[in-house]
């Protein structure tokens, strides 16, 4: 079945050529000019992914981010004209799964789609196949997808919980940013590790007493991570 793509973008022309240039891929589109038109369109049309512009007029595109993802388990992929570090900083730490800087050509884009819709169904069966971890005074459950760090319940993004798991999975390891890259997105991330550096500064607030001064997960200067079970209290 032919998976549904959201096209938000206030330029006509570019709604046109994306929408176009995605059917003539094998996807099937809608689009919207405005985040709130987005909003309504995501409740109603229940797409597979979103391709979300970030200047967009009266609601800004990062605020309808932040809105997707706390109603809906859609993936997202913004496109940026300005400010281009700030921005993916910005995105990603909001939940986006990737990002495309205009001008952007056609086939990029769309590999990109294609790499975020695999790897999101990866994901799926992966935590199918997951069994639940208790590493230190942290208990990992994939079914339920919850995580409890030190009798407190955490909530994680889908990709904040691959991440988790991963460390939980090699505990006392260091493990490269390349790999995390390779095990948590897909080799199709290599040489993005900002990526890496956003979602481990995310998840250290979220599980760190004192985030600024992690004792779960240590930065191994040169080398990557290694992600240290502390003792249950």
């Amino acid at each position: 079945m032919a998976k549904r793509i959201l096209i938000v973008d206030d330029d006509e022309l570019l709604r046109r050529s994306l929408a176009f240039n995605l059917q003539q891929a094998g996807f099937v589109t809608n689009t919207a000019a405005s985040a709130e038109d987005a909003l309504d369109m995501v409740a109603i049309t229940a797409p597979d992914l979103v391709v979300l512009d970030i200047g967009l007029p009266g609601m800004d595109g990062l605020d309808a981010l932040r809105q997707i993802k706390s109603q809906f388990e859609i993936p997202v992929i913004f496109l940026t004209a300005r400010r281009r570090e700030l921005d993916e900083v910005v995105g990603l730490e909001l939940g986006a799964d990737d990002y495309v800087t205009k001008p952007f050509d056609v086939d990029v884009l769309i590999a990109r789609i294609k790499a975020v819709l695999r790897r999101d169904n990866r994901t799926g069966q992966l935590l199918s196949d997951q069994t639940s971890l208790i590493v230190g005074d942290i208990t990992i459950d994939p079914e339920a997808h919850s995580v409890n760090v030190a009798g407190d319940s955490v909530n994680l993004s889908p990709r904040e919980f691959d991440l988790l798991y991963t460390f939980a999975t090699d505990p006392d390891r260091i493990i490269t940013v390349e790999d995390l890259l390779v095990r948590v997105w897909g080799a199709e991330y290599i040489g993005q590790p900002q990526v890496v550096y956003v979602h481990i500064r995310w998840l250290r607030e979220k599980i760190e007493p004192e985030p600024a001064r992690p004792q779960r997960i240590l930065t191994v200067r040169g080398k990557g991570y290694k992600f240290v079970p502390q003792e249950v209290g």
